[in-house]
């Protein structure tokens, strides 16, 4: 990897649309600032909307007090913008440990381990791929896969053509999530979620 692409690999190539892209706006800078990274947003349900944003710090870790000290950041910037129409319920939480794939770099950083990818157009006739992530190169996921009576083959995915990608949970991946934890000094939870809170439209 070269230095110049270090920026590249950092940016999110999963892009949010409609209210979720309004949200993620206004959010990742302020994320940012606090020296977070924004994974995802989500909005789901239509009565009693749900706003869900995963974040996490640059080593991929997240504590329930980070949880907490952006839900205090944000809400004032979301209630002062608007960016959702009447009530909904904000929820702040980490990727979890079958985290979403968002930038190159996931993909060097979860290397070896296995993972879920769906593309927007079909490769070789297939839109779903599953195996064991080999990195990224020339802007291209690399992951090994199964072929049939070809055996395995690393094969490289455009990022352009991925709509979807996740790691998928094993007992391998859980094991390195606790030990990436345990290294940061986290507080022990692998999955932490600030307790959902109401919010009403004034």
């Amino acid at each position: 990897m070269h230095a110049g692409e270090q920026g590249a690999l950092g940016d999110r190539f999963i892009v949010e649309s409609g209210p979720a892209a309004r949200v993620a706006e206004l959010v990742e800078p302020a994320l940012s600032d606090r020296g977070f990274r924004l994974v995802r947003v989500a909005v789901s349900g239509r009565e009693g909307k749900t706003v869900q944003i995963m974040a996490e710090r640059p080593d991929g870790t997240m504590t329930i007090e980070d949880c907490e000290a952006i839900s205090k950041e944000i809400s004032p910037l979301l209630d002062v913008h608007d960016p959702i129409a009447g009530a909904y319920r904000l929820e702040v939480s980490s990727p979890g440990i079958d985290r979403p794939l968002v930038r190159p770099s996931d993909f060097e950083d979860w290397s070896g381990h296995e993972a879920k990818i769906e593309v927007k157009e079909p490769i070789d006739g297939r839109k779903r791929f599953r195996g064991t992530l080999e990195g990224f190169e020339d802007g291209e996921a690399r992951i090994e896969v199964e072929l049939g009576e070809a055996g395995k083959a690393v094969i490289g995915i455009p990022m352009r053509l991925i709509a979807d990608a996740r790691l998928v949970l094993t007992d391998e991946l859980i094991r390195e999530a606790l030990r990436r934890a345990k290294k940061s000094n986290a507080s022990g939870s692998d999955e932490a979620t600030e307790p959902s809170a109401d919010r009403e439209e004034d």
